[in-house]
């Protein structure tokens, strides 16, 4: 892209902004303001050509860009769409636009109606499966967190089990001292060699 390509570029964005868009716009502000209906309808009529215009040049910039002096005639196009000598936009409408969309109209409106509803359907269609995928990842979200409240609620109760029962378990005996045994074992015998010694001597007095 040499420096004369750029300049000319440069050049035609600016002017096309003004004098394409913005000069148009500030008149047909105008006009509606005053209600003036030839003027009204010369604006739209170049509304509509420089709408045709915008989606030809998205094509053409790509494949035309090379031209020489393509630049150059874009910016002569708008100027031509816009004085009032040539009335460029007024010529184009009349003979080439609004017959064609005249001819094609019930066409057009068929396929605009059909775009309207398969775009309808097409957005409750993606609107449906967006708040289906919405409201399984809510479920998802709800049952891992009560999965997890329900295991910190588990894990607190068994611990206040087990603190309870660490609480109230009776304390274990301890066992008897050892020689205890052997000594109540030792009392007990002379006790029972008295008593058997005194049921024998009752027995033989009597």
């Amino acid at each position: 892209m040499n420096e004369n390509h750029v300049y000319l570029v440069s050049l035609f964005f600016p002017s096309r902004l003004i004098f394409g868009t913005l000069y148009p716009a500030y008149y047909s502000y105008k006009a509606v303001k005053s209600k003036d209906i030839k003027e009204y309808v010369k604006w739209m009529m170049y509304w509509i050509i420089f709408a045709l215009f915008t989606t030809a040049e998205t094509f053409t910039d790509i494949f035309l860009c090379w031209f020489p002096f393509y630049y150059e005639l874009k910016i002569a196009f708008v100027a031509w769409l816009l004085s009032p000598y040539t009335k460029g936009s007024s010529l184009l409408y009349r003979k080439f636009v609004h017959p064609t969309l005249s001819s094609k109209e019930k066409e057009i409106d068929d396929c605009l109606v059909q775009a309207k509803d398969r775009s309808y359907d097409a957005l409750v269609h993606f609107g449906k499966r967006g708040l289906n995928v919405a409201a399984t990842a809510a479920v998802m979200a709800a049952s891992k967190g009560q999965g997890a409240l329900s295991e910190r609620l588990r894990s607190f109760s068994m611990q206040d089990l087990t603190t309870i029962r660490g609480d109230g378990a009776p304390a274990p005996s301890s066992p008897p001292p050892p020689g205890s045994g052997r000594a109540s074992g030792k009392h007990g015998q002379p006790k029972m060699s008295r008593s058997a010694s005194e049921s024998a001597g009752s027995s033989g007095t009597a």
